[in-house]
């Protein structure tokens, strides 16, 4: 399932743009739902940088009566990231820690100059493979796929203008 998020920062472009890149870990200072992100790798060449995050979910996004259920490793992600500034694009894959081989995130975003302010168009998709989930029916995968991925947007739209609403806050306390 496809989605965008079209968000605009109040901030010129090449602000906006390196704070996503280069001050990402410390934007999850602020997002309540987000415990950390830390920078596993990180290469720069030319107008390309590559950056490797792990991010790790707040426990407390779990409901209470799920948590016995939930190892902390389901609640992480690895994003791996292609920054091409000539382009002001950011391609994007997302890993899941829990399965990886049903679920699959990719996309690219977009960081637009627009009057002194920065669009930042975010284009992803999101594919559920419900028949690789242990214990689905054959039967009801394709359907129980195409509803997970529609409730998946639906966390995430959310969860894309906060980060872009973090960004916000960190440009201007460290203005």
């Amino acid at each position: 399932m496809e989605f965008q998020v079209k968000d605009t920062i109040p901030h010129p472009r090449e602000t906006v743009w390196t704070t996503h890149r280069d001050h990402l870990v410390e934007l999850a200072e602020y997002l309540p739902n987000i415990e950390t992100i830390e920078v596993e790798s990180r290469t720069d060449e030319g107008d390309i940088t590559r950056l490797v995050n792990l991010w790790k979910a707040a426990p407390t996004e779990v409901p209470a009566p799920a948590r016995p259920f939930i190892k902390p490793e389901m609640l992480r992600w690895i994003d791996r990231a292609t920054w091409n500034r000539g382009e002001w694009r950011c391609q994007w894959d997302i890993e899941l820690g829990f399965l990886p081989e049903a679920v699959s995130a990719r996309g690219f975003n977009r960081f637009l100059e627009e009057d002194g302010h920065c669009t930042i168009e975010i284009n992803g998709e999101i594919e559920v493979r419900a028949d690789r989930i242990p214990g689905v029916p054959r039967l009801v995968a394709g359907r129980l796929s195409g509803a997970i991925e529609k409730f998946v947007v639906n966390l995430i739209r959310p969860n894309l203008l906060k980060t872009n609403e973090a960004a916000r806050r960190f440009i201007e306390s460290h203005g």
